[in-house]
């Protein structure tokens, strides 16, 4: 990976002190909290990415004192932001895709048929389970939460059930399957950046995510039975039922651009051109059964219309014209620019991290977590805790794995732990945790996709919380710490 510390870098002619590598971090915080404090839910959209860029200034500053040039600094953050050109695409992509299959009656259809499926009292339980069962499937967290994930919100929104709930469900099942799936680019990085066979470290993986994603399921399912999930009448559910069929064709025909995104998904096409087929499928099918929804949409008629009113779904996403409330909230949004917040603020998490990264503070910010660690259970505990911060600091899950992974090989080794240890930590904390942090590249994508602020969602992404808890408490209990130079990985390669 091109963004990793090479040990002949000129930062090691520079070290920073800790100080030095702290005051960036201590000032985003303060700056952070004064953000939230100001403008609560509303802080991603402009406030923290002040934060963000005022720091990343900071941390040139000090490190210029040291030594680096400006060059050098804005080289920093121009890699950091270079990073993440391939989620941005994937963010402007997911915008169009839930533009054109609004347009098209996919995500109407899907929201008609899954009010009438699922019971409101395990909702929350069975959003878990489908998200989970398709992000193991197709081995992304992104792709399932973009598409499923927001048909579900929808069905939440017309059972009145909680929307930061449902929120946590979907992220909590999308994510485990993203970490299971050996089609996750995540899980592959996990396990290559430790020397790992990939399927050892799924198999070692079960022993803290089957417990964590069963907790998680259990209490969702408490949440759906004892909650007051009775907010939506049944005059209600049907009055918006009809005012979908007024609104659209539903139809089994409708879910073909789903059925073909997820096939695609399966064959490990790359997400960029899935999502965009998806989106001009979407597009089509528009065109062919909602001929009057897109020439509402594009605001005019004849033929060149149902084009123009296509191409408006894909970068303003679909504006619904509904009387009834609750369906034109569902249904207005989507298109490339509903995204491009999220994108400035992953821009300006990414020239953090990148100037952090090129001054040599996050690797020194590392070395000093190593510091007092005297037993296996503070070195896992380190290792959550510095993936954690490595994801909030450079705002990147590939960063917090990738960074930690390197740097915390020889620490295992040395306290007598199998890599295999080491890469299911990595997984239990920096991949699972990014979805927690609004500027990380994950939780900002999340927050824009499923319309829940993170801050909202994140005391309900239960899976999320428990892995990284389960990891540090197997370490200090010693459980299920595979010991180094054990045979039985070896054997289990040769039988794969």
């Amino acid at each position: 990976m091109s963004h990793t510390i090479s040990s002949e870098s000129p930062q090691d002619s520079r070290n920073p002190s800790l100080l030095d590598a702290l005051i960036p971090l201590l000032i985003l915080i303060g700056l952070l909290s004064l953000s939230v404090y100001f403008y609560g839910a509303d802080s991603s959209y402009g406030p923290n990415q002040i934060a963000l860029l005022l720091c990343a200034g900071v941390a040139a500053l000090v490190g210029m004192k040291n030594g680096f040039t400006w060059k050098e600094m804005e080289g920093g953050m121009l890699h950091g932001m270079s990073l993440v050109f391939g989620a941005i695409l994937i963010l402007l992509a997911v915008g169009a895709l839930i533009g054109s299959w609004i347009l098209a009656g996919t995500v109407p259809s899907m929201i008609y048929y899954g009010v009438q499926m699922l019971s409101p009292e395990w909702f929350y339980a069975a959003s878990c389970v489908i998200c989970a069962v398709v992000g193991l499937s197709i081995g992304s967290s992104w792709t399932t939460a973009g598409t499923l994930g927001v048909a579900l919100m929808g069905i939440a929104g017309a059972l009145g059930l909680n929307p930061a709930i449902t929120a946590g469900a979907v992220i909590s099942g999308a994510y485990f399957g993203d970490k299971m799936s050996p089609l996750s680019d995540t899980t592959n990085v996990a396990a290559a950046v430790t020397s790992n066979d990939l399927f050892l470290h799924i198999r070692h993986m079960l022993w803290t995510t089957i417990p964590a994603f069963t907790i998680a399921l259990i209490v969702f399912a408490a949440i759906g039975l004892m909650a007051d999930t009775g907010q939506a009448s049944a005059e209600d559910i049907q009055q918006l039922l009809g005012a979908l069929q007024e609104e659209f064709s539903i139809s089994i025909v409708s879910l073909l651009p789903l059925a073909l995104l997820l096939f695609m998904a399966w064959r490990r096409i790359p997400a960029y051109p899935t999502l965009i087929i998806g989106a001009l499928v979407g597009c089509v099918i528009a065109m062919i059964f909602e001929p009057n929804a897109t020439r509402q949409l594009a605001g005019g008629e004849g033929p060149l219309s149902l084009l123009k009113g296509a191409w408006h779904s894909l970068f303003d996403g679909y504006k619904s014209t509904s009387s009834n409330e609750a369906v034109a909230s569902l249904l207005s949004k989507g298109g490339m620019s509903s995204m491009l917040n999220t994108i400035w603020l992953i821009i300006s998490a990414m020239a953090f991290g990148g100037v952090m990264e090129r001054a040599g503070f996050l690797e020194r910010i590392v070395r000093w977590a190593l510091s007092g660690v005297k037993t296996v259970g503070g070195l896992i505990t380190s290792t959550v805790f510095t993936c954690f911060g490595m994801n909030a600091a450079a705002g990147d899950q590939y960063m917090a794995i990738i960074i930690p992974g390197r740097m915390f090989r020889e620490a295992f080794e040395g306290k007598g732990l199998h890599g295999l240890n080491l890469s299911r930590t990595l997984e239990d904390s920096g991949t699972i945790t990014s979805v927690l942090i609004p500027w990380n590249t994950c939780g900002a994508y999340m927050a824009a996709t499923l319309g829940v602020a993170t801050f909202s969602y994140a005391p309900f992404a239960l899976f999320n919380i428990l892995c990284p808890l389960l990891a540090i408490a197997y370490g200090w209990l010693h459980f299920k710490q595979m010991p180094l130079g054990t045979q039985q990985p070896l054997q289990d390669a040769e039988k794969a």
